[in-house]
C-alpha cells in the first residue's frame, strides 16, 4: 500500500459541494502526519469539466472518473467505480466529508473492499505515528477513540466543521488531471435515483449555509420567529431551531440542528434564546464564530461562543437588525 491519501470530492448538479474542500482540508493533514500524498477523485460523467477547481489545491493529481452509467448518482454505481480506483492504486487512507450521500455508499465500498470505516468522527490525532480517530457516541455526551486495525485502505469520513474550509492549501501550479474510465456497466446500476433527499417540500441543506440565525424555546411563541427571520434576512441567511421547535411544529424539522437534526458549520452562527444542550452544541459547535443572545447567563451556548450578549433578545434584536441595514444602505 501507498501512502496515498485519496480525497472523495463530492459533487452535486455537476458543482462542487462545500463539504468537499473540508475533507480536502482533512486530506492534507492526514498526508502530512502520515507523510504521504493526496489525490483527490470526482466522480460522474462529465466530471473532467469540476476537475480544474479541484486542481487548484495542493495536491499530487486530480482524478475524474467517467461513465454514462455515473450521469446519476446511484450507491452502486459510486461503491463500483471508487472500488476500481482503490484497488487500482492501493492508497493508505480514503476520506470522506459525512454527507447524506457518503452515509449512502460508503459503507457498501468498505463492505466491498473489506476495509475499515470509521464515520462522522470530529478528527484524529497523531499518537506516535498511530493516527486515532476520534468520533462522539450517545448523542454527542462522550467522545471516542476508533483506531484501525487489519490492513489499509482505511475509510473515514469527517462530520461538517471538523475541519475549515479555508484550511485548504492551495497549489502554487494547478496538479495534474487524469481522467479515468470506468467500467460500470447500466445492468450493474441495481436501483435507479430518485428525488435528491428533502424531508419537507421547503426542506434546505443548512450544511452548505453560512450564516444561519437559529432560534430556542426563548423565542416564546411561533409568531415571534419572524424577527428571527428578519435578522436571518438582513444577514443574507437561513434560519434554523433547536429541538423543542421544530418538536413543537413551529418550524419544519429540516431546520433542526443537533445530534438528531443538521450538523452545519457557517461562518456564522447567531443563536436566539438557545440554552445549548450538549445535544445542540454537538450540530453547530463547528461554526466559524457564534454569537449567543440569551437572559440567562449561566446558559451552556455561552461555553462555545465566540461573542456572549445577556439579555432579552426582543429588545436586542430589532436595533441590530436596524444597525444592519444601515450599514448595507451605506
Amino acid at each position: 500500500m501507498s501512502a496515498e491519501v485519496l480525497v472523495f470530492a463530492e459533487q452535486q448538479g455537476g458543482k462542487i459541494t462545500r463539504p468537499t474542500w473540508e475533507a480536502v482540508a482533512a486530506g492534507q493533514k492526514i498526508a502530512a502526519d502520515t507523510g504521504g500524498t493526496v489525490t483527490v477523485v470526482v466522480l460522474g460523467a462529465g466530471s473532467s469539466a469540476l476537475a480544474p477547481e479541484l486542481a487548484a489545491v495542493e495536491s499530487s493529481g486530480v482524478l475524474a472518473v467517467e461513465s454514462p452509467a455515473l450521469s446519476e448518482y446511484t450507491p452502486d454505481g459510486y461503491a463500483l467505480a471508487l472500488a476500481a480506483v482503490i484497488r487500482s492504486r492501493q492508497p493508505q487512507y480514503v476520506v470522506f466529508s459525512h454527507t447524506y450521500q457518503v452515509r449512502d455508499f460508503a459503507p457498501k465500498l468498505a463492505a466491498a473492499l473489506g476495509s475499515g470505516f470509521i464515520s462522522d468522527c470530529l478528527g484524529y490525532r497523531n499518537d506516535g505515528g498511530r493516527l486515532v480517530f476520534v468520533r462522539q457516541v450517545f448523542q454527542g455526551k462522550f467522545s471516542a477513540d476508533v483506531e484501525f486495525t487489519g490492513e489499509p485502505p482505511y475509510l473515514a469520513s469527517f462530520q461538517a466543521g471538523s475541519f475549515r474550509e479555508d484550511a485548504v492549501r492551495r497549489g502554487a501550479a494547478a496538479a495534474p488531471v487524469s481522467t479515468v474510465a470506468a467500467e460500470v456497466t447500466p445492468e450493474q446500476i441495481r436501483s435507479k435515483p430518485g428525488e435528491r433527499f428533502r424531508e419537507a417540500k421547503q426542506a434546505v441543506d443548512l450544511t452548505q449555509a453560512e450564516v444561519i440565525v437559529a432560534v430556542g424555546r426563548g423565542i416564546k411563541a411561533p409568531e415571534n420567529i419572524d424577527l428571527a427571520r428578519k435578522l436571518a434576512d438582513a444577514l443574507g441567511g437561513e434560519i434554523g431551531a433547536s429541538r423543542p421547535i421544530c418538536d413543537g411544529g413551529w418550524l419544519p424539522m429540516d431546520r433542526q440542528i443537533g445530534s438528531s437534526g443538521q450538523t452545519v458549520a457557517p461562518k456564522l452562527y447567531v443563536a436566539l434564546g438557545i440554552s445549548g444542550a450538549i445535544q445542540h452544541q454537538v450540530g453547530m459547535k463547528g461554526s466559524r464564530a457564534v454569537l449567543a443572545i440569551n437572559k440567562d447567563r449561566e446558559a451552556p451556548i455561552f461555553e462555545v461562543a465566540t461573542y456572549g450578549v445577556v439579555g432579552d433578545l426582543f429588545e436586542i434584536v430589532p436595533p441590530l437588525i436596524e444597525e444592519i441595514q444601515k450599514a448595507k444602505a451605506g
